[in-house]
């Protein structure tokens, strides 16, 4: 333990998604020793973030107005919808530069352990973006995990009535992985999801 304002700086970093003891006592003396002029620069962008970044009125990515750069983009193919839980899963998909159309964060996934269940995400607002008919198909990219796969199925009974083409992303092995280490459920998606040789 440290004295006062050190502690509270050790505690406050520690608060932070992924931040251990260890890394936020890291963080915070490496605050110390920085050039005031650099520590100044971090809080004025902290204090900018929170005032200036809001959510999309359409999909809930991040914004600085209303509506995000693809929502506002009228390249976009309206009629294919990606789904995903957070907004960092847009930029993670955008970076592929394989999907032109639209997207709508969930704010999370179905977890009934820590709480969350569908009336907690944004799928009210979903089914209302699928009411006007503009799009014919939604990719449900859910992480593949537990509550991922609890969210996508749910996610597809929902929608399944609406008469939309419903997909999920392709899982398997990746590339440069070998065999002996896959685990099984990534392996058997992997032979689930086999595709003809070329």
């Amino acid at each position: 333990m440290y004295e006062g304002v050190v502690q509270d700086l050790i505690d406050e970093l520690g608060r932070l998604p992924g931040v251990g003891p260890k890394s936020a006592q890291r963080i915070a003396f490496h605050l110390l020793q920085a050039d005031p002029v650099d520590v100044r620069r971090l809080a004025d962008v902290l204090i900018e973030v929170k005032d200036k970044v809001k959510f999309c009125s359409i999909c809930f990515n991040v914004a600085e107005d209303d509506q995000c750069r693809i929502c506002r983009d009228a390249r976009r193919d309206v009629t294919v919808l990606c789904v995903v839980e957070e907004y960092k899963d847009v930029v993670a998909i955008e970076r592929t530069r394989e999907f032109r159309g639209r997207y709508h964060v969930l704010g999370g996934a179905i977890s009934p352990i820590d709480g969350i269940g569908p009336e907690q995400l944004h799928i009210r607002e979903l089914l209302t973006r699928l009411a006007d008919g503009a799009v014919t198909e939604v990719i449900l990219a859910t992480d593949p995990n537990l509550e991922g796969e609890a969210t996508a199925t749910y996610l597809t009974r929902l929608l399944g009535p609406l008469g939309l083409r419903v997909t999920r992303l392709a899982s398997g092995l990746p590339v440069g992985g070998d065999l002996e280490y896959a685990d099984e459920v990534t392996l058997g998606r992997a032979f689930v999801g086999r595709q003809t040789a070329t």
